[in-house]
Formats: C-alpha cells, structure tokens, sequence
C-alpha cells in the first residue's frame, strides 16, 4: 500500500496546500536563525520562507519533520470546554479576546520553533525533562537540530525517534524543567475555540485564533503523499507554512492537536487547516519514547479507486469502490482470501469511496483486530473476515 491512486480535480487541488505546512526552508542551512527573527527565504516545499519574499507551494503535501511525544508528561483528560468569560478593562470596555491572551501566557512557553537544515518549523514541549513533539515531515531528511524556545535560548536537539505513517517525531535537548504542555485526551467539540500556536514564515510564537471546523475529516488525495492526513481536526485559525507540529489549544490551554496540514487559498479555500489529533501524537510519542515500534494496522493490498472508465472496462456493476490492483505475498489480505481484481465496498463497515477512505477505516483498528470486509467478485458480493496485520 505504497502507491495510490490520486482523486481526480480536488484532489490535485488539495494536494497543493498539504505539504506546505511543513517547515520553513531557509537560503543557508548552516546559519543558525535567530528565534525572533524571520528565516531567510527559499522556495521549499514544506517550508516558511521570510513575508517579503514568500513563494506559493503548489506542489502535492509533504513534510519535513518529525518528533516523537514522551509518556512522562501525558496529561490528564479533560472534559471542560467551556470558554473563560470575557473580563472587563480597567475602562469598562469588554475584551472578547480576553480568554485567548491568558490562554497565550500558559501554552506559548511550552512552543518551540524546530531548526532543521535549510529550514524550520514548530514544535510541543512534551515533558520537562526535554522531550519535544513535532512532525515527521518537519525533520526528515535533516542530520541536525536545534530547538529555540519562547525565551529566545537555542539548544542542539538529538532525535529521539520519527513515525512517517503517523507524521509524528520526538527530539530530545540535554535541558530539564522545562514547561510541558498538558495534552487532552479527550476529543474536541465542533464549535469550540481554538489557538494555534507556532511559527508560521519563520515568525516564532505567532498566534492564531478560530474554532474547531470539523472532526474525523481526511484529505482527498493525500494518501499519495502521506497516510497521516486522515482522521484530523480541521479548523479555521490561521495555519501556514512553519506551523507544522505547533500546537492547537482549547479553552484550558490544553493543546487538543499538533498542526499539520492547510489547504491554500490557490485552491479556492478559505481558512481550511488541519491538526493532528492530540490523543494520536501521545500515543505514537509514548512508543517512540519507549523504543517501542509504532502500531499500525496493515492488510497489505496496491489498489485504486474504481471510477466509470474502469468499471465499463472491466464489466463492473458496483458503482463505488477499490480495485484491487495487487495483493502482497502473505499478507493478512491474502490469507483472508482478497485478490486482484476485487472490488473493495467497505470496511468495517465504512463505504470505499476514495483511497483515502482505506486508510481512515485502518486508522480505526489496531493490529490483530478481525474485520469484515465485503469485496464484489465478479459481479457477486461476498464478506470476508480478515485479521489485520502491523504495518511499522
């Protein structure tokens, strides 16, 4: 399952914005950035270039860094979304934005811009004892890492682990008491507040304020580039590229969500960004650190999504689907009997419209979970139980 095939005109059209949330690249890898000062330009997919001379990405979605979270400072869940009330000034004029400036004073210290080579994105502090969350795309490909925190201090990071299929990495720096964001673990709420925090174009701890957009959504098309990019929050606060692996936060300064992905105005969109689940990033951050490997669900087939053309080639009825192009040798996919050529209808119960859709059922279930998988065979439908693998 390396290879997908691409949803046709939105597809392409959402491709572009995905990967330029990653890092922001900068003209000179060796220099060291100041934290309060923009990087210097280059037109770099996944990067932030400096506000004079920003460069449209119209490349597919890609990423450039990565981080794992630390067990030790995974927080409590919290199930409180109430918004702070708004507090009045010493004129008597009421702030809406009140709650959003306490919500800064606590998180911001706990985000942390990531340089890597050529470039830059954001980061979580995830315990105090150094471990930093970001994304995979934000560090891969690089051999060095410096972490800047809110302070202005630049410390030299060591990458403790990368999970590409989750898009999530862990750097370690040799400093302690530092301020861990609490992380929640319960999910958000369509409608409640959200901040996202980071440094967007290279400008460190930049603020963003929106609402939680949506839940569960996946990018249409971004199983070519990454299969992290389904079962997100999507939200209209402020992302650009450099907020990849910056936090998104709710009304009690818990951070809900690691920043990952945006759809470009290029696209006809309008605010439409994406974050990582925070129950997702602890998760893969607490395996990393641990050494253990990353649990992901595997059933081991190459396919495509069955559009009108192939299905008048090939005589299929089904109007919606997976075709089954290849089935690997001794995958969980063969033993259940799968073969090429099959129609793909649902899995788990969730219809098979798009490649991306695979994915997102997968994401829902853990390795060694049986699951029904009903395939249409020529022209028959029949429900096969498979035993998924691991994928790591």
């Amino acid at each position: 399952m390396r290879r997908y095939l691409s949803v046709p005109l939105l597809a392409a059209l959402v491709l572009v914005a995905v990967i330029a949330t990653g890092c922001v690249t900068t003209s000179s890898a060796s220099s060291s950035p100041t934290p309060a000062t923009p990087a210097a330009p280059a037109a770099n997919v996944g990067t932030t270039p400096p506000p004079a001379q920003v460069v449209a990405s119209t490349s597919a979605p890609t990423t450039n860094d990565s981080s794992s979270p630390t067990p030790i400072a995974v927080p409590q869940p919290s199930t409180d979304t109430t918004t702070p009330a708004a507090t009045n000034d010493p004129g008597g004029a009421i702030d809406p934005f009140a709650p959003v400036v306490n919500i800064v004073k606590q998180v911001q210290p706990s985000v942390v811009t990531v340089l890597v080579d050529g470039g830059l994105g954001s980061g979580i502090v995830y315990s105090a004892d150094g471990m930093i969350v970001t994304n995979n795309h934000v560090v891969a490909g690089s051999s060095s890492y410096t972490v800047a925190f809110a302070s202005g201090e630049q410390v030299p990071a060591t990458l403790v682990g990368t999970d590409p299929i989750g898009d999530v990495a862990v750097l370690k720096v040799a400093k302690t008491g530092l301020p861990a964001a609490s992380f929640e673990t319960a999910s958000p709420q369509v409608g409640q507040l959200a901040v996202a925090i980071g440094s967007p174009l290279g400008f460190e701890d930049t603020v963003t304020v929106g609402i939680v957009s949506g839940l569960q959504r996946t990018i249409p098309g971004s199983a070519q580039e990454s299969q992290a990019l389904v079962d997100l929050i999507q939200t209209d606060a402020a992302i650009s590229p450099g907020n990849s692996g910056g936090a998104l936060v709710d009304a009690n300064s818990k951070v809900i969500g690691m920043n990952v992905a945006y759809i470009p105005p290029s696209a006809s969109a309008v605010s439409i960004g994406f974050a990582i689940p925070a129950e997702t990033v602890t998760a893969i951050a607490d395996d990393l650190i641990a050494g253990k490997p990353v649990q992901h669900a595997f059933l081991g087939i190459r396919y495509g999504q069955l559009t009108p053309q192939l299905a008048q080639q090939y005589g299929i009825n089904a109007d919606h689907g997976l075709v089954v192009l290849e089935v690997e040798s001794g995958s969980p996919a063969e033993s259940a009997g799968i073969k090429p050529g099959d129609v793909v209808l649902s899995v788990g119960g969730q219809d098979m419209n798009q490649v991306e859709d695979l994915i997102a059922a997968l994401h829902n279930h853990a390795p060694g979970d049986t699951v029904p998988i009903v395939i249409d065979r020529n022209n028959q439908q029949q429900t096969l139980q498979v035993k998924l693998g691991n994928q790591s």
